[in-house]
């Protein structure tokens, strides 16, 4: 009875205790579960975050550049600048005013829009440059650069296209950056741009540039034909160096200084002869109706500039040697001339800044309400041309409508209220020997103004 009373306890208490027991393993189990789906849930958010992130951040890394800015104009480059192109302008509105006897001149008070640039500029995988340069000044559309460069390294690069060549001195800045609104007689002397390819570099620690290329060929003062292609199969070979031996070791006074030598050496025949201009853009030379080119072309350029703080100094000589033919009589007529210019010219910034071969960058902009007014540069220069006696001697032009001769000086203001902005006011005097019916030539009196606009 005891037993059994016994066993009736323990049944009692199994059947009170084990539904419980089943009740509280069902019920965690359940839990468990939900807990195992909530982490895979959030898991599954998680990675989706990730994924979302990876992809804003992929199209961010892959997203262009856009800026518009005084030091690029407006732009479009790849995160990593493996891919660029600059949209850039140039505008020069000019005027030019002679004083009295303009017929003699044979020029007239005018306002003209010398230039007229839209310029397209990049690179194409880090070591690849281009670009590209319409012109719509003077009346007409030209294109005026168009050219590749391949960058090896800073001491070796490759540029074939149409682009200025390595020669004159003033020639070779930036037409923005000349210190007068023309450039000087020397520049009748020397090509301005050409077809060919160049190898240039800096070298010996950026103390040395180097430039030396083969081109189609061209006439003093002139550019690369309208179909910017050779007519005939003879080439120019032209280079320049040009050294900064102070640039990074020397005297405080003259680490700006710099010193070059250029030249060019080609055979032309057949070619049109050029007609040189006064810094008023009047024609004062020119060979006799049927003269060409006839044989060597070359040209020698000792050239050198120097800056030091706010001064600047350029100077340049250039001698052209042409052989040249014209028929007579039934017979031909063979020569050989040497042409020479030379200048020197000044410039001093009167508010400080420094002056460079690049250029004036104002410290500050104008802002009438800040009392500011930006930079504020003079200029003056004296230039010299001379003409083979020889030429006229044996008649290859006549001194009735050439002169033999040209000496020149002026003086300028220049104003930059803005970086991209530049107001000039030049007044130049050139004197002739010959080139009129009768005795000289009238003096030149000119003044220029240009209002440029760069961007």
């Amino acid at each position: 009875m005891k037993n059994i009373k016994w066993s009736l306890v323990v049944i009692l208490t199994l059947a009170m205790i084990v539904p419980g027991r089943v009740w509280a393993d069902a019920e965690t189990s359940d839990i468990e579960k939900r807990l195992l789906g909530l982490e895979q849930e959030i898991a599954l958010l998680k990675r989706q975050l990730e994924v979302k992130k990876e992809e804003e951040n992929k199209k961010t890394s892959e997203a262009p550049i856009i800026t518009a800015n005084v030091k690029d104009g407006f732009s479009i480059k790849s995160p990593d600048e493996s891919f660029r192109l600059k949209i850039r302008g140039v505008i020069h509105a000019d005027g030019r005013f002679f004083a009295y006897d303009k017929k003699n001149l044979g020029v007239n008070d005018t306002f003209t829009v010398r230039r007229a640039r839209i310029i397209f500029e990049g690179t194409v995988g880090k070591s690849f440059d281009y670009y590209i340069m319409p012109d719509f000044g003077n009346g007409a559309s030209t294109l005026v650069d168009a050219f590749g460069e391949f960058k090896f390294s800073p001491s070796l690069k490759l540029k074939g296209g149409k682009f200025k060549v390595p020669l004159g001195l003033e020639r070779a800045q930036s037409d923005t950056a000349n210190n007068f609104v023309e450039t000087g007689l020397p520049s009748n002397l020397v090509p301005n741009r050409e077809v060919g390819f160049q190898l240039s570099g800096d070298i010996l620690k950026e103390t040395t540039n180097y430039s030396i290329g083969i081109f189609n060929g061209s006439a003093d003062l002139a550019s690369s034909t309208a179909q910017d292609a050779d007519n005939n199969n003879d080439k120019d070979v032209i280079g320049r160096v040009f050294v900064q031996p102070f640039k990074n070791n020397g005297p405080e006074a003259v680490k700006g200084l710099g010193l070059g030598l250029a030249g060019s050496f080609g055979h032309n025949e057949g070619s049109t002869l050029p007609t040189y201009k006064s810094t008023g853009q009047a024609s004062i030379f020119s060979y006799s109706s049927g003269v060409n080119a006839d044989g060597i072309h070359s040209r020698i350029a000792p050239q050198l500039y120097y800056y030091k703080g706010s001064l600047g100094l350029i100077g340049e000589y250039t001698q052209s040697h042409l052989k040249v033919a014209r028929t007579s009589g039934g017979n031909i007529i063979r020569d050989t001339f040497d042409n020479s210019a030379w200048q020197v010219t000044g410039n001093y910034v009167l508010t400080g800044e420094l002056a460079t071969f690049k250029g004036i960058t104002p410290r500050t902009n104008f802002d009438l309400a800040k009392g500011t007014w930006g930079a504020f540069d003079v200029v003056t220069r004296y230039e010299h041309l001379a003409i083979d006696n020889s030429i006229f001697d044996r008649g290859f032009s006549s001194l009735a409508t050439s002169v033999s001769g040209a000496d020149a000086w002026g003086v300028g203001l220049n104003w930059y209220p803005h970086k991209n902005v530049r107001l000039s006011l030049d007044f130049e005097q050139t004197q002739f020997d010959r080139g009129a019916a009768v005795g000289d030539r009238r003096t030149e009196d000119v003044v220029l103004t240009r209002f440029q606009v760069t961007y």
